[in-house]
């Protein structure tokens, strides 16, 4: 299985553009599109790694190549992280602006917004499955936004989707409560699982040996959407660890291409929030 090392050491794949959707030096996101005028399903990437700025989005450039290769426009983002500026509130108004600036990137790329497929790895699949559930937000929250872009589908890889239980359960610990400066009232605006249902199609895959993200802990979560009416899948890659999710070289990589195809289906309307 993979180690963190591996991970880190995933060749380096540029993007055809870098763009700055704010001023912080982490208020950017790594475009990767398609040569074609035809309109393109998007996939807004999130990455991992407990949130903390050690971590960034540059393992993930030959998981974007491979993306776009397959025909999708990929928004790689990068965000404010525990450590250089982000926690509570920041990293949240991060990733919400950096996925609200695909309208943007629309004026200038054949992007199809009937199409936006968010993807987030571990940390980044708590925030790929938070960006779904936040047009339930109340305008009082700090984290409320004006006309969020509507998502048509999720597809969490090893998602650390229950902060709560994300601390005692997942590799992340104390970070889970760290990103929400240890004020319990604020998991009902910043976990997934207090915001259930999301109210879009969430997929999730785990490898079967993932000692960060435990099948188990992710179980719960998918039974507990389906209980509260959400459309939830998990699939457990069997001998797979937590990092060959991203890596397009590894035995997993089959089933996450499946799962972002089949999130991408259907008529082209945006799913409703």
């Amino acid at each position: 299985m993979l180690t963190v090392a591996d991970y880190l050491a995933q060749p380096h794949v540029p993007p055809d553009r870098r763009v700055w959707y704010g001023s912080h030096p982490d208020q950017f996101g790594d475009l990767y599109v398609p040569d074609t005028e035809q309109p393109i399903p998007v996939v807004i990437l999130i990455h991992g790694g407990c949130w903390q700025a050690v971590y960034d989005l540059a393992p993930l450039g030959e998981c974007c190549a491979a993306l776009r290769t397959a025909g999708y426009a990929v928004w790689s983002l990068e965000y404010r992280r525990l450590g250089n500026g982000g926690g509570w509130p920041h990293t949240f108004h991060d990733v919400a602006a950096g996925a609200d600036h695909v309208r943007e990137l629309a004026q200038e790329y054949p992007l199809d917004l009937c199409r936006v497929i968010v993807v987030g790895h571990s940390a980044g699949g708590h925030l790929a499955l938070w960006l779904a559930a936040r047009p339930k937000l109340p305008s009082t929250s700090l984290l409320y936004t004006t006309d969020p872009l509507p998502i048509r589908s999720v597809v969490a890889l090893a998602a650390v989707a229950d902060l709560e239980q994300g601390i005692t359960a997942t590799g992340c610990g104390a970070a889970c409560a760290d990103l929400i400066d240890d004020e319990p009232q604020r998991y009902a605006e910043a976990s997934p699982h207090a915001l259930l249902p999301l109210g879009v199609p969430h997929r999730h895959i785990v490898g079967s040996d993932d000692r960060i993200v435990p099948p188990t802990y992710l179980a719960a979560f998918v039974a507990a959407a389906c209980t509260a009416g959400d459309d939830a899948h998990l699939s457990m890659v069997p001998h797979c660890g937590h990092f060959e999710l991203t890596t397009p070289h590894s035995a997993a990589w089959p089933a996450v291409m499946e799962a972002i195809k089949a999130g991408g289906e259907g008529s082209c309307a945006p799913a409703a929030n």
